[in-house]
């Protein structure tokens, strides 16, 4: 049987496992695969015609303090809970934390609306294992290196991966969440998180401004809108960081740094020392890169909420420098 490689603990070393193909799921039934694709494009769609709705309304309107800020503040906490709980933590165990915090992290990533705890963290695990190779669920190089093929994969990379019927094996990917009773039950109530990430920003708007226009508003730029530019964003590491060259460490594929994404991504588009060193805790690990997930990660180290944290090693660097 042909070999490929696969990270032995499910955090970042690699070893070898069966070909990609039995990594996956069964096909699907019809039916159910049409309704799961109607849900993503749902979830793809909705977002952006809201915002193409906020855009009118800024131009025409503005935009009140009070949503400036329901916005900032659910892009701040739910993208922590994407790249410092789903990715850092459930994916690579670059840190240990306390329960409740862990539990946090979960239903703060569930928020996202990237898809539950499990099926997001079983995915990118399967994404390191096949890192710009067959098997892998959102590489842009899927369909060569030309000049099209790379413009077609880059929109595969970014959005079309997930509507293809192509499910990661959980128990293969992760049998450590499946076995976290808290977990699995935030897995469960995946929906109604996706309920509570939507309304509870139109809730805050109505009671701050006492206002069904600011509860209308604040579910607009705090629900919708803000779904659409953290999903952007995250998917713009899946295509845009294995695209571009600035690759200052040695990893076993494309993935590359793209600066101006540093700060929006809260770090996660130093993408290139990430997949050299896939269980560090920071990923912006130059002088000068900043990372604010790291930054969470270091508060909530000092806290005492979080511990055993794998943070750069200077002779592990050196060793993956180019």
């Amino acid at each position: 049987m042909t070999q490929t490689p696969l990270n032995s603990d499910l955090h970042g070393v690699e070893t070898l496992r069966p070909t990609p193909r039995s990594d996956l799921l069964p096909p699907s039934d019809p039916v159910a695969v049409r309704w799961a694709r109607a849900v993503v494009g749902a979830f793809v769609a909705v977002p952006l015609v809201a915002t193409v709705a906020a855009a009118v309304i800024l131009w025409g309107y503005g935009i009140s303090l009070t949503d400036v800020a329901i916005l900032a503040v659910g892009y701040c906490v739910t993208i922590s809970g994407v790249t410092v709980g789903l990715h850092r933590y459930f994916t690579h165990g670059a840190f240990k934390a306390r329960r409740w915090l862990r539990v946090t992290l979960a239903v703060l990533g569930s928020m996202a609306i990237e898809g539950s705890v499990v099926t997001w963290v079983a995915d990118h695990r399967r994404h390191h294992a096949y890192s710009d190779k067959e098997g892998d669920p959102h590489s842009p190089w899927r369909y060569g290196t030309t000049i099209r093929a790379l413009a077609k994969g880059l929109l595969f990379a970014h959005i079309g991966w997930m509507f293809r019927d192509e499910r990661t094996s959980k128990e293969r990917f992760a049998p450590d969440l499946l076995a976290d009773r808290d977990l699995t039950r935030v897995d469960r109530i995946f929906p109604w998180l996706v309920v509570a990430s939507l309304a509870l920003p139109g809730l805050v708007g109505g009671l701050v401004t006492w206002s069904w226009m600011g509860a209308l508003t604040g579910f607009l730029w705090g629900g919708l809108v803000r779904a659409f530019l953290l999903h952007h964003m995250t998917w713009s590491v899946n295509s845009i960081c294995h695209v571009v060259r600035q690759r200052p460490f040695n990893s076993r594929d494309k993935a590359a740094n793209f600066w101006p994404l540093a700060i929006p991504s809260f770090g996660e588009s130093w993408h290139n020392s990430h997949h050299a060193d896939p269980t560090c805790a920071r990923h912006g690990v130059l002088k000068g890169q900043i990372d604010i997930s790291a930054g969470i990660i270091r508060t909530c180290e000092k806290a005492g909420w979080v511990y055993d944290v794998r943070w750069p090693n200077a002779a592990r660097l050196a060793a993956r420098r180019t």
